[in-house]
């Protein structure tokens, strides 16, 4: 009889650590940013805000343009001017830097929103797929590798392989 209980514990013992061991193995790690930058709607998502950039960005350069013709035309008159004249003039030059600033913050603003509804789905589709994946290989946890993510090591299964293969990329 002790022989038996002393078999039913070491059993016992056997299959706790052996599921412990299986349970290390359901982890992986996968580096999501080159995962993401590696697909093409990331390219074409990335295009697209740089091209809206850029239209800001010369939009404002007019804008600031023809603020300082402006401002040297009126500093080249003011000797001209009556102080009312001058006064008026000052209200305008800072009205145009007014909405020269809000502008810039409403760009900005433009901006944010774009970046996140471009990059929302293609987020999306690399958690699908990874989860796809990870599924399928028995995977119970995946980990971000990616820089300053907080994996401090990642010698075990990393997915981006078959992430890949999964979206074709």
């Amino acid at each position: 009889m002790k022989r038996f209980k002393l078999l039913f514990v070491a059993a016992a013992l056997f299959v706790g650590f052996t599921t412990t061991v299986n349970a290390q193995s359901k982890v992986a790690h996968i580096d999501t940013q080159a995962l993401v930058e590696a697909m093409p709607e990331m390219k074409a998502a990335q295009s697209q805000l740089d091209k809206l950039q850029k239209t800001y960005d010369t939009e404002i350069k007019s804008m600031v343009k023809e603020l300082e013709a402006k401002m040297t035309q009126y500093d080249s008159e003011a000797q001209t001017k009556t102080d009312e004249e001058n006064q008026k003039r000052v209200v305008e030059v800072q009205d145009m830097q007014k909405n020269i600033n809000a502008y810039r913050q409403q760009a900005l603003q433009d901006l944010q929103k774009k970046e996140v509804d471009l990059f929302q789905p293609i987020l999306e589709k690399a958690r699908n797929a990874i989860q796809k994946v990870a599924r399928a290989q028995g995977i119970q946890y995946v980990l971000d590798s990616a820089t300053g993510n907080g994996v401090i090591l990642a010698d075990g299964t990393d997915l981006l392989s078959s992430v890949k293969q999964e979206l074709k990329i």
